[in-house]
Parts: C-alpha cells; sequence; structure tokens
C-alpha cells in the first residue's frame, strides 16, 4: 500500500519558489528549436498524407502515428503560450497559441482559461465546481458516488470505463466539444469569440482541402491524426492527478505545495516519450509553477531534492491509473468502483 501523502513531508516552500523562479525565463533559442523540430515537420506530415492518398491509404495510416505525436507535442507548446511561459513576450506566446490551435483544433482563449482555473485549485474537494467543469482530473468521493441514485451510478461507471473515458470520449471532446463555447458565462467575451473564431478558421481550411481533395480524403486525415493524439492527450492529463498515490483535501486542508507535489504525478518516460510528450510528465513541477517552460521542467525538477517526494508512475502504472477513479476520504486514497461498493456495503 502506498505511504499516505499526509505522512510524507514536504520541503520548504520558500525553498521551493528560489529554485522555480530560476527556471521561468523562457530561452528563445531552445523555444525556437521546438518549433521547428515539432511544427513544421507536423505540417510537412500533413502534407504528405494528403499527397500520399494518390497511391492509397496506406501512407495515410503509417504517417498518421508521428503526425499524431507531433500534434500531442504542439498541444504542449500550445498550453504553455497559454501560461504565457513558452516565449517572452505575450503577444507573442498569443499568436503562436491561436496557430498552434487549427493544428490541435482546441480553441486557445477558451481551453487556457478553463486550465487556469484547474490551476488554481486542482485537488481541492470543495473546489471541484469552481474550476470551470474539469473534463480531465476532477473526481467523485465514495461517500458522492453512492449517493447517487442507481441510473446516474451507471451512467458516470460507465463514462468513467476507460474504453469510454480514454478511446471513445477522447475524439468527441476535440471534435464536437471544443466546437462550443462550453461552461463559458456570457461575460467571457475573449473565450467564446476564440472558440467562434477557431471555427470559422477551421471551416475555412478543412473546407477548402475537402473542395480540392474530396470530404473523405479530408476527414481520412484528419481523424488519422486527431483520434490518437485526443486519446493520447486526454490519458495524459487525466493520469496526473487521478492515480493511487494522489493527495485531495477539503479547501480548508489544501496547501498549494502539497497538492503540486502530492496530488500531481512523475511520469517517468523513456526519451523518446518524454520528448513527444513534451516533458509534461514532470507534472509536479509545472504545478509548482505554470511559469517554468516545459523544455526547462526536467532540469528543474534536478535543481531542488523536494521535488522526489512527488509520486512516480512508470508508462505501466499510467495505463493502470484509470482503474482508480473515486476519492474515499475515509481512507485518504483513490479507490476502484468495486472498493467504494464494498465500503458502502
Amino acid at each position: 500500500m502506498a505511504q499516505s501523502s499526509d505522512r510524507i513531508a514536504i520541503p520548504d516552500a520558500a525553498s521551493l519558489r528560489e529554485v522555480l523562479a530560476r527556471f521561468q525565463d523562457p530561452l528563445p533559442r531552445v523555444a525556437t528549436w521546438q518549433i521547428v523540430t515539432t511544427i513544421l515537420p507536423l505540417i510537412a506530415l500533413l502534407v504528405a498524407m494528403y499527397v500520399g492518398l494518390a497511391f492509397g491509404w496506406w501512407p495515410v495510416l503509417t504517417l498518421g502515428v508521428p503526425a499524431a505525436a507531433l500534434t500531442v507535442r504542439t498541444f504542449i507548446i500550445q498550453h504553455d503560450c497559454g501560461h504565457g511561459s513558452f516565449c517572452r513576450a505575450r503577444r507573442a506566446n498569443d499568436l503562436l497559441g491561436r496557430f498552434c490551435s487549427l493544428l490541435t483544433l482546441t480553441p486557445y482563449a477558451q481551453w487556457w482559461r478553463h486550465h487556469a482555473k484547474h490551476h488554481g485549485a486542482w485537488n481541492d474537494l470543495d473546489r471541484r465546481n469552481a474550476r470551470g467543469r474539469d473534463i480531465y482530473s476532477s473526481c467523485l468521493t465514495v461517500a458522492e458516488y453512492n449517493a447517487l441514485g442507481t441510473w446516474h451510478r451507471l451512467l458516470h461507471r460507465t463514462a468513467k470505463h476507460p474504453a469510454i473515458s480514454l478511446l471513445v470520449l477522447p475524439p468527441l471532446i476535440f471534435l464536437v466539444l471544443y466546437r462550443f463555447p462550453f461552461a463559458a458565462p456570457r461575460t467571457w467575451r475573449a473565450e467564446r469569440r476564440s472558440v467562434h473564431l477557431t471555427n470559422l478558421s477551421l471551416v475555412a481550411l478543412h473546407g477548402t482541402l475537402a473542395a480540392m481533395l474530396g470530404v473523405g480524403p479530408m476527414a481520412a486525415v484528419l481523424l488519422a491524426v486527431i483520434v490518437p493524439a485526443s486519446i493520447v492527450g486526454v490519458w495524459l492529463f487525466s493520469l496526473q492527478h487521478l492515480f493511487n498515490g494522489t493527495h485531495w483535501a477539503r479547501h480548508a486542508e489544501w496547501d498549494p505545495v502539497r497538492a503540486a507535489l502530492r496530488g500531481s504525478s512523475f511520469l517517468r518516460l523513456s526519451r523518446p516519450l518524454q520528448w513527444v510528450t513534451g516533458n509534461i510528465g514532470f507534472h509536479h513541477v509545472h504545478h509548482a509553477s505554470p511559469r517554468v517552460p516545459n523544455y526547462r521542467l526536467e532540469a528543474c525538477h534536478g535543481a531542488h531534492p523536494g521535488f522526489t517526494v512527488a509520486s512516480v508512475l512508470t508508462l505501466g502504472d499510467g495505463l493502470r491509473a484509470s482503474r482508480h477513479a473515486l476519492w474515499d476520504e475515509g481512507r485518504g486514497r483513490m479507490v476502484t468502483f468495486a472498493e467504494a461498493i464494498c465500503s458502502k456495503a
């Protein structure tokens, strides 16, 4: 059994902030190199996939895998732009983030504002509903789940089944849900406008491709990239907070440092997978300071021994993490639905 996070000593916040501050400045050369090695190859692969349609479907299927991988990495760049950490200038971050949104199908302004709410209260049990429908990392407690009616429990359990939550829903989120300003109050005018402008740009782009090549070929290339990329992306963002060993707390006991280091995971990946995922596996460092660019997260992690208190997950742990779907306040850990039923009995 994992050691309770309440019994794990959390390092001094002041010393952590001092180290984090040293790694918050963007590095223009590194950022430019990430663009050159990520976005430009992705565009080249997409062009090659469309050209390859003249030779059949095998180029689409073959090139779709690396294109999806680069789309995941592009999403991390867009994510950093939203935090204002990828480039030095806010305007440069916004311009690059909006361009990335055409490749990830994710409205830039709306997504990062929702994501900023997530960062403001992640793993806070009393502020889950204040974060703008955190579709990646929120969860019910065992008591809340058992208090639901029979049909609502069945619906929730079905939605949390790995086949649904990790395979069916992710493409629908990126292809359908992100086409609407969901959970965006009317006062979020810029964010709602970003949804509509992104949609118009996507209609113009893919409409032109459909007119030139046909709807079928255009849709085939789009789906070959977005479906696997969305599945990997949703899996990454969800498991970083929902895993066996994470820490949730009521607001009165919630602490941002503990939430960052014990409520976020350190997903240890091979070098190729770490590159594809833009170092997002160092999620505990990212939550300690969202202003640290993805390309400096690993160095920051190694600069302070306090970061080692984060729960380390392997790829296998990450694949199994979806089984832990509910937070048991009594036991202070994530549990499966079967364990929740046993506790009720």
